[in-house]
């Protein structure tokens, strides 16, 4: 070789592996990888719209509930034999169940959308890519479960498996939310032990509160549809019990980890924490107040968007009383994606 002629690089990243013809290349994702790059703060915009998306699809389905209008679009796929949308005869019913599924395809683009800014990212984000598919696929199983839900004309227990599905759905976006958004912050020290065991069972308890809720509601008035539709058969009065019970369990938790994450290192989990309290306890008068006010319609879709809120806030506390953990590790491996 000429003296004069350059020295390859003994490192490559995966744009210059794709334009090579690297593995990289041989999908449809890496050869437009390789000719377009989008940036961190698209990605991070992208993440947080799926999050937006995802509360808005429970509380879509909040609203479809109180309405009476589950069995608006009596059939599934179609709204109605041989029509994909409502028509006339169906009236406002029809019209509030079809924009309840309208809300799913907008979801899709927007999943789909984290999906390709994860991808064509100049340093790839591979964690980010795996969430951002997580959502797909649950947006998939929500659909599936929708369309049982309509099949059994608004089972309760299939109906509580739908939001809870819906519910796992908002978490894999809050995870690739939190995920994209560590992309460029700097490393942080672990948390201590005791602050990661609180992280967890806060998120534990607050995920007891939310399948008893479901509860709550499958046994409460609002069944979805002005038919005879079966409720639960529970004492609605003893499983709210149960359900305030399980919210003080989870408030102290809370606390418990505000007052003990006071390390120069937990700064995060500390503020997390605080947010997570003061969100849990306007939950918290939104619900004393729709139980004792008989469960009026917009108390109800106010208390979803609450428990939404709730959740990606108690998600988001664990992540951060393990994300000292997870940093460590990755400064250990090494990353050589990028």
């Amino acid at each position: 070789m000429p003296p004069d002629t350059p020295q390859p690089s003994s490192r490559t990243t995966g744009r210059d592996r794709s334009i090579r013809g690297g593995a990289p290349a041989r999908t449809p994702f890496g050869w437009l990888a390789a000719r377009v790059c989008l940036g961190r703060p698209a990605l991070r915009s992208a993440s947080l719209a799926s999050v937006i998306a995802a509360i808005l699809i429970i509380v879509g389905g909040g609203v479809v509930r109180v309405t009476g209008s589950g069995l608006g679009c009596p059939d599934w796929p179609t709204c109605i034999d041989g029509s994909l949308g409502p028509t006339a005869e169906m009236g406002w019913h029809g019209i509030v169940e079809f924009g309840n599924r309208l809300l799913t395809g907008a979801l899709c683009a927007v999943v789909g959308w984290v999906i390709i800014a994860a991808r064509l990212q100049r340093d790839p984000a591979p964690a980010v890519t795996r969430w951002a598919w997580m959502q797909f696929w649950l947006v998939v199983l929500n659909a599936v479960i929708g369309g049982i839900t309509v099949w059994v004309k608004l089972n309760p227990f299939v109906v509580a498996g739908h939001f809870l599905a819906a519910t796992l759905l908002l978490t894999a976006a809050a995870v690739t939310w939190h995920k994209a958004r560590e992309l460029e912050l700097p490393p942080v020290p672990a948390a201590s032990r005791r602050s990661i065991n609180l992280g967890n069972a806060l998120l534990a308890a607050t995920a007891v509160l939310i399948v008893v809720g479901t509860v709550v509601t499958g046994t409460g008035p609002h069944a979805g549809d002005s038919a005879d539709v079966p409720r639960m058969p529970f004492s609605w009065l003893a499983v709210t019990v149960i359900h305030g019970v399980a919210a003080l369990v989870a408030i102290g938790l809370a606390v418990a980890l505000r007052r003990t994450a006071q390390r120069p290192g937990e700064t995060a989990v500390a503020a997390k924490a605080g947010m997570f309290i003061a969100v849990f306890l306007a939950q918290g008068v939104i619900g004393v107040v729709q139980a004792f006010t008989h469960l009026p319609e917009a108390m109800v879709v106010l208390h979803l968007v609450g428990s939404a809120l709730v959740w990606v806030g108690a998600v988001r506390v664990s992540l951060a009383a393990h994300g000292g953990e997870r940093a460590a590790h990755g400064l250990r491996a090494g990353s050589n994606t990028a």
